[in-house]
């Protein structure tokens, strides 16, 4: 049986510890030096970054995330065991974990510390697909004749390098295609490496739940509930046909993956989905003047970063959340795709207007997608507002502006509410 001891990187057959350096922490599997697509997990990112630049924080359960009002963006594995999860309500994280460290996120310190375990994976690979902050894709396809040693040894190498040079740690799942690779990444965390080979796969997945699918929140689990779909095993008893007339293009995709099929490439490029901002409010609102000045100054914020990655969107997204955490969503598509904050603004307060006095609110929130390039960004007009290409015109010279004398040299007064 192949081995390799993820401690000092030694390959051997058969022993459960190393014959080397005599650790435990070693991975088995038959096609372990064959395998080439990996799915790379940071350990509860964000709170490891904390502990890591704050001591004292180590030993303790720690919460990313905002005050009492906001939600838990992660939380170490300490409070995990708690039962914390990301997303959660902080008043229930803190109910179920009443000792734990809140702290408010620093996204400069997880960007910095993302980029530099990004070029660690860069210097194995061409081919890596980041999926957020902490976690990416990669295919180290023929790379073993430029490393002298087979996928699974620098990944090895590459989680040592995190813990070594970073302070971080990761969990990597390898197998031979993205779905897999995602899964094997969640088995044995934190700090696992987990192997997913082709001739195990049906076994493997035939009695797991469908909720291992990343993708199927609770709205598809719901549908695929009412269908009978709990397993991979009651995947399998439906044909294709059937499946892609009950669920469209979600039914074909999991025709393929209930046999462990996924045809999709690893891409360096992957393009953005979205650009959005949102707001947890300290206290829930229904105040018009309050909700609208956000929303103009998350449109700004939606803006500004279109412009600055040369995108645009065609549907522009409105979304609320009221008290009892019950969750509106809007969405309507332009003619044109715009990157403008005054078309974004205008539109989601048209959004807004249509839902009506359903508040108050504790969450609001609005984006683009469907995007493309910024060539393509508002090309004809509003035939139905004449002001609007003077409106997108004084926009384009505000942001010359303000790129000249700083994002505060200009500002509207609805910013101001």
């Amino acid at each position: 049986m192949p081995a390799l001891c993820r401690d000092c990187l030694k390959e051997f057959d058969a022993p459960r510890r190393c014959p080397g350096c005599g650790s435990p922490r070693v991975v088995r599997h038959p096609e372990l030096f064959a395998l080439a697509i990996a799915h790379m997990d940071c350990d509860a990112f964000y709170a490891s970054v904390e502990k890591r630049d704050d001591p004292s924080l180590e030993g303790k359960p720690v919460i990313i995330g905002g005050g009492r009002r906001g939600v838990v963006s992660t939380a170490c594995y300490i409070a995990r065991i708690r039962g914390v999860r990301s997303a959660m309500p902080m008043f229930k994280a803190l109910k179920l974990c009443p000792e734990a460290v809140v702290v408010r996120p620093r996204f400069d310190a997880y960007v910095e510390a993302s980029r530099a375990i990004r070029a660690m994976m860069d210097e194995l690979t061409p081919v890596v697909e980041p999926l957020s902050l902490d976690e990416a894709f990669m295919d180290l396809t023929g790379t073993e004749r430029l490393h002298g040693a087979p996928p699974a040894v620098m990944l090895a190498r590459l989680t040592r390098r995190m813990k070594t040079e970073l302070g971080l740690t990761g969990s990597i799942g390898l197998s031979h295609n993205k779905f897999l690779a995602k899964v094997a990444s969640d088995l044995d965390k934190p700090r696992g490496f987990s192997v997913i080979g082709a001739a195990e796969t049906a076994d493997f997945l035939r009695d797991r739940p469908v909720r291992l699918i990343w993708g199927v929140g609770e709205a598809a689990q719901a549908a695929l509930d009412k269908a009978g779909i709990r397993t991979f095993a009651d995947l399998l008893r439906w044909d294709r046909e059937d499946l892609a007339a009950r669920f469209g293009s979600m039914g074909d995709r999991l025709w393929h993956l209930a046999r462990g099929q996924d045809r999709r490439r690893v891409s360096a490029n992957a393009p953005m989905k979205s650009v959005s901002n949102e707001t947890t409010f300290g206290e829930d609102t229904s105040d018009p003047d309050i909700l609208d000045g956000h929303l103009w100054r998350m449109a700004e914020k939606v803006s500004d970063r279109a412009k600055a990655k040369g995108l645009a969107g065609r549907v522009v997204t409105l979304k609320l959340k009221r008290s009892d955490f019950s969750l509106i969503t809007r969405r309507v598509s332009l003619r044109d795709a715009t990157q403008l904050a005054d078309t974004i603004y205008r539109t989601a307060r048209g959004l807004f207007d249509q839902v009506g006095d359903a508040g108050p609110y504790r969450l609001l929130g609005c984006g683009i997608s469907d995007l493309r390039s910024a060539d393509e960004a508002d090309l004809s007009g509003d035939l139905l507002d004449p002001g609007a290409t003077r409106r997108g015109a004084a926009e384009r010279a505000t942001d010359r502006i303000r790129d000249r004398f700083g994002p505060d040299a200009i500002l509207k007064g609805r910013a101001l509410r």
